[in-house]
C-alpha cells in the first residue's frame, strides 16, 4: 500500500472565515480529518460525508491523547495511505507542536505539507480593536508562551529583555499563570501601570475583553472569571481599544443563529447574518425534491393556452416550473396570454428572471392576500393554475374555487427532511451554544420538530423568530412560542425582526 499525504493546518482563531482557501480545500479532500478543540466545528462541515473524523482536543487542564499519541495517528493513518488533515487552532508552528508532528512525519517516512493559519496571537486583539504595533506607540512585538512556570530555575524567557523592551507582548495560554508573568515583569522593570488586555474565545460570539494595568489584571480577571482560552496582551497599544473596537459593537455580535433553509438558499440569510455580526449556523431542515408525481404536471403544461392565470406561491415553485418546462422542451413563449402571480418580492425577482412580469403582487405576502387582490380581478369561468408544493395549505385553491373559477391545484415539488446533522443540533442545543432559531416557513418548523426527536425543552432559552404568521401558527401548533415575527414577510423582513431583538 502506497503510503499517504498530511496536511498540517491552521485553521485560525475561531472565526470559521479566517480559515485560508487553501486549508479549506485540504478539509476537503481529506480522508481522515485530525482536529482539536480550537478549531471551529464549523469546518467539519467542508468535510467529505464518508471523512473519518478524529478528535484530539487538548486543554490546560485536560488532554484527550497526549501529544506523542496525536503523532502517532497521524503517523498510522498515513501509512495506511490515506490523505490525512491535521486542523489546528491558530497556525500549526505558532505554539501549535506542528514542528514535532511534521519531525515524526519524517521519521516515518510519510510526506507532508505545511498549511500556515491565522495566529491568535495577531487575530484576537485586531477582533478585540487592539493592533499589535501602532506607529506612534510601538514598531515590534512578541509572542511568548504562557504555559511555562516563570519561578522554575531555568527558563528560556529572558524576563529582563521583555519588561525593557517597548514591544507589545503577546502570551498565548497563559491565564493560570497570570499572577506570576505579572510579577516577573514588573519585577524586571516594567511599569506597574502597563495597559494589559485579556481576550477570551476571540473571533467567536462568546468573545470577552477586559482591560486593566499590570499590576491588578490577576485580581480583575478572577472578579471577572476569565479562563482559558484567553490570550494576554501587554502594552501601550491595549489603549487603542476604548476607540477602534469594532467586532463587539456590531449589531448581532454574542448571537450564533440557526438557519434551517434549503442548504441552496440558505447563503442569503447566512450571509445577512454574518455581515451584521452574528454567527450562522446552517442546519437545512428542508430539501427540494421532485413532486411525488409530475404527471400531473406534465399534463397542466399540455394544456397552458387554456388557463388565464398562473399563480406561484414561493420561488421554489418558481424554479421547479421552469425546470420542468425545460425538460419538456418548452419556453417562456408557451406562457403568453396568461396573468401572472406572485406572493412577494422574492417571488416576483424569480419570475422576472425568467423575462417575465407579475401581473399582481400582494401588499401581504401570504396565500389570504392573493385571495382578496384577485377577488375584483378574476372572472368566474376562468381557469387558474396554482403551481407550488406538494404539501401546502388548501385555502387558497378553496378560496378561488368559491369565486366560481376552475382551479388546478398542481404540485411541482416537495419538501422533506433535510440533511442536517441532527447530532450536531442537540450537542450544541445541550450545551447551551445556539442562542436563536430562525424559521422560513411551516415545513421548516416541522422538520426541525422532527429534528428534536420530540425533545421540544432543548429549546429552552433560545430564541425563536418566524417569517410570518403562517409559519408563526405552525409552530404553536406543534408546541413552539415564537419570540419575534416579521412585520414583512422575506428574508430582509426576518433580519430587521433579528436586530430589533
Amino acid at each position: 500500500m502506497s503510503k499517504g499525504y498530511v496536511y498540517l493546518v491552521g485553521a485560525g482563531p475561531g472565526d470559521p472565515k479566517l480559515i485560508t482557501i487553501k486549508g479549506s480545500e485540504c478539509i476537503a479532500k481529506a480522508d481522515v480529518l485530525v482536529y482539536d478543540r480550537l478549531a471551529s466545528r464549523r469546518l467539519l462541515t467542508l468535510a467529505r460525508p464518508d471523512c473519518e473524523l478524529i478528535y484530539v482536543g487538548k486543554s490546560p487542564d485536560r488532554h484527550t491523547l497526549r501529544q506523542e499519541e496525536i503523532n502517532q495517528v497521524l503517523v498510522d493513518k498515513g501509512l495506511e495511505g490515506k490523505i490525512v488533515t491535521r486542523l489546528k487552532g491558530g497556525d500549526p508552528f505558532v505554539f501549535g507542536r506542528g514542528g514535532e508532528e511534521a519531525e515524526a512525519l519524517l521519521k516515518a517516512g510519510i510526506q507532508f505539507e505545511v498549511v500556515p493559519g491565522i495566529t491568535s496571537a495577531i487575530a484576537v486583539p485586531a477582533y478585540a480593536g487592539i493592533p499589535v504595533t501602532h506607529r506612534d506607540l510601538t514598531s515590534s512585538f512578541a509572542v511568548i508562551t504562557g504555559h511555562e512556570d516563570p519561578t522554575k530555575n531555568e527558563t528560556s524567557i529572558h524576563w529582563d529583555h521583555l519588561a525593557q523592551s517597548h514591544g507589545t507582548l503577546v502570551f498565548l495560554m497563559g491565564m493560570e499563570n497570570l499572577p506570576l508573568i505579572a510579577q516577573k515583569l514588573i519585577e524586571n522593570g516594567k511599569k506597574p501601570t502597563t495597559p494589559v488586555g485579556i481576550i477570551q474565545w476571540g473571533t467567536r460570539p462568546e468573545q470577552r475583553t477586559l482591560v486593566g494595568q499590570l499590576d491588578s489584571i490577576a485580581s480583575e480577571v478572577k472578579k471577572q472569571n476569565f479562563t482559558n482560552p484567553s490570550i494576554i496582551i501587554v502594552g501601550e497599544v491595549v489603549s487603542l481599544r476604548e476607540k477602534l473596537q469594532w467586532f463587539e459593537k456590531k449589531p448581532l455580535f454574542g448571537q450564533r443563529i440557526v438557519v434551517t433553509r434549503a442548504r441552496h438558499q440558505a447563503s442569503v440569510l447566512t450571509q445577512e447574518i454574518e455581515a451584521l455580526g452574528g454567527e450562522a449556523w446552517e442546519f437545512p431542515t428542508i430539501e427540494i425534491v421532485p413532486p411525488t408525481d409530475n404527471a400531473y404536471l406534465i399534463k397542466a403544461m399540455n394544456s397552458l393556452q387554456g388557463f388565464n392565470w398562473l399563480v406561484f406561491t414561493s420561488v421554489n415553485g418558481v424554479e421547479a416550473f421552469f425546470e420542468e418546462l425545460s425538460i419538456q422542451e418548452r419556453d417562456v413563449r408557451e406562457l403568453a396570454g396568461l396573468e401572472i402571480v406572485a406572493i412577494g418580492p422574492a417571488t416576483q425577482a424569480a419570475i422576472e428572471k425568467r423575462g417575465l412580469r407579475a401581473a399582481y403582487v400582494p401588499e401581504e405576502y401570504r396565500a389570504e392576500k392573493i385571495v382578496e387582490g384577485l377577488s375584483d380581478r378574476i372572472s368566474s369561468g376562468q381557469k387558474v393554475l396554482l403551481a407550488r408544493a406538494e404539501e401546502a395549505r388548501d385555502i387558497l385553491p378553496e378560496s378561488l374555487k368559491a369565486m366560481g373559477v376552475e382551479v388546478w391545484d398542481v404540485p411541482v415539488y416537495k419538501t422533506v427532511l433535510g440533511g442536517a446533522n441532527r447530532e450536531e443540533l442537540h450537542r450544541m442545543l445541550r450545551e447551551k451554544e445556539i442562542h436563536t432559531v430562525t424559521f422560513t416557513s411551516s415545513s421548516t418548523v416541522r422538520n426541525f420538530v422532527e429534528l428534536l426527536d420530540g425533545e421540544i425543552s432543548l429549546l429552552k432559552g433560545v430564541s425563536l423568530y418566524s417569517i410570518g404568521p403562517i409559519t408563526s401558527a405552525t409552530a404553536r401548533k406543534l408546541g413552539l412560542t415564537i419570540y419575534k415575527e416579521a412585520n414583512e414577510y422575506t428574508i430582509q423582513g426576518l433580519v430587521e425582526a433579528l436586530l430589533e431583538g
